[in-house]
């Protein structure tokens, strides 16, 4: 399975958790999927949706879901001993790791080769780290939300993209519209 279609499948999953989600594609992938207010779509800062779920999840009881990318998680490893030393148990940090850039051509991450990124969560403190296959992503993500622990799930899956179009609600919107449902 890609990206795509790990979103496709976990989309039901998602529609009652507030959900941040990845730069580019992803983001993209998701709103063409299943647009919904209570997702927040990153329309740029790469590697920065885990450390913004992480945030949103300490300041609010409702459970937060970052879907990050490897490649977005290499460029802020640092996001990894944050969310150990600052446990949030509403709060899921789902990478879905292809070994590649997905949204700039697929090119090669390291977590492609040599560096497995559930041994780098571990190693920084994340007690609750779980590897799973794409096919496995539903199932995985509703024992996390279930467990009410925090929780970094790696998602191995292949690497490819849909072509689909940009993101075309104003940023602005896609916040608001989120805040109220924060709020809710």
């Amino acid at each position: 399975m890609i990206r795509s279609e790990i979103l496709r499948e976990i989309a039901p999953i998602l529609r009652d958790q507030l959900v941040v989600c990845n730069i580019g594609l992803p983001s993209q992938e998701l709103h063409m999927i299943d647009d919904q207010p209570t997702n927040f779509y990153m329309l740029g800062t790469m590697g920065l949706s885990s450390s913004i779920g992480l945030g949103l999840a300490l300041a609010q009881d409702k459970t937060v879901i970052s879907i990050d990318g490897d490649g977005s998680v290499l460029t802020n490893l640092g996001t990894l001993p944050t969310i150990a030393n600052n446990v949030a148990d509403n709060y899921i940090l789902m990478i879905i790791d292809n070994g590649s850039y997905g949204s700039t051509g697929d090119q090669p991450t390291y977590a492609g080769k040599k560096t497995k990124l559930e041994a780098v969560a571990a190693a920084c403190g994340c007690e609750n780290v779980v590897t799973c296959k794409d096919v496995d992503t539903g199932k995985v993500l509703q024992a996390a939300i279930d467990s009410k622990k925090m929780t970094v799930i790696v998602v191995k899956c292949d690497s490819g993209n849909i072509k689909l179009p940009v993101i075309t609600m104003d940023p602005v919107v896609i916040r608001d519209r989120f805040m109220k449902s924060v709020q809710a």
